[in-house]
């Protein structure tokens, strides 16, 4: 494992797990995890499933706590900071994409419904023009739009909470090619263009290998390699190597 090397350790960076480790139902899930997210780069979270890599999001968004060990959102305990103000830092995308009932507007006004304010339609507009969306969709039934548009609609409501860091769970696993592209640029265009920091959780090792600057490969509930792509394939760990070449999946 790599975690020591310069190009990697960063001096800021935007998550830090130390020695981090979750247990439900009798059964460790997360097994003493340290190591960092780079700020203002793509991470790929990489891993067979199983390996705990959607759990490993949850404690960096807040939605669960650890039974050991510290986790620091740009150098401050998560503990240390509000739950609203944790989960408006540190977005999280999920595959599944949920609606509410309603049009995309509704949709999109909902997080800052969720702090007592309203969605101007001039917000509206432009949070639209931002993930590539016409605005024509917004009076449309959330629920009728395509996957690929249902997806924008959600980074689009993380965005509105002005999060500057990404968490990414498969939100491309059953999109088509043609949309999944549409998704990777406009994650690598909002990394670029307003450095928010990302950590994408992919089975696709071509996606990973496309959008990836840093890879963490999980398994068993353990970080068992960090590094560049080149770091990750020439990996000495065992499972790692099988990972990268298709046999664990």
């Amino acid at each position: 494992m790599n975690q020591e090397n310069g190009d990697i350790v960063s001096p800021s960076p935007a998550i830090r797990l130390d020695g981090v480790s979750y247990r439900a139902n009798h059964t460790d899930i997360i097994k003493k995890v340290s190591g960092q997210f780079p700020t203002g780069n793509i991470t790929a979270l990489i891993g067979p499933s199983g390996a705990g890599k959607t759990t490993l999001l949850k404690l960096c968004n807040g939605l669960i706590s650890p039974v050991q060990g510290g986790i620091y959102i740009e150098g401050k305990r998560i503990e240390e900071q509000s739950p609203l103000s944790v989960r408006r830092h540190v977005g999280i995308v999920l595959q599944s994409s949920p609606m509410i009932q309603g049009t995309v507007q509704a949709n999109l006004a909902l997080p800052l419904q969720l702090r007592g304010k309203t969605l101007s339609e001039e917000q509206a507009i432009a949070t639209m023009e931002r993930v590539g969306l016409p605005t024509s969709l917004l009076t449309r039934d959330a629920r009728e739009l395509s996957g690929g548009q249902k997806q924008k609609v959600s980074i689009a409501r993380t965005l509105l909470n002005e999060s500057k860091i990404l968490l990414l769970d498969e939100i491309t696993a059953s999109l088509d090619p043609s949309s999944l592209q549409e998704i990777e640029d406009l994650i690598v265009k909002l990394k670029d263009t307003e450095k928010i920091t990302i950590v994408w959780i992919t089975h696709n090792l071509e996606q990973a290998n496309r959008i990836g600057e840093y890879f963490w490969v999980m398994v068993d509930g353990q970080l068992r390699e960090v590094g560049t792509k080149e770091e990750i394939y020439a990996s000495e760990d065992e499972d790692v190597k099988r990972f990268v070449k298709g046999v664990l999946s």
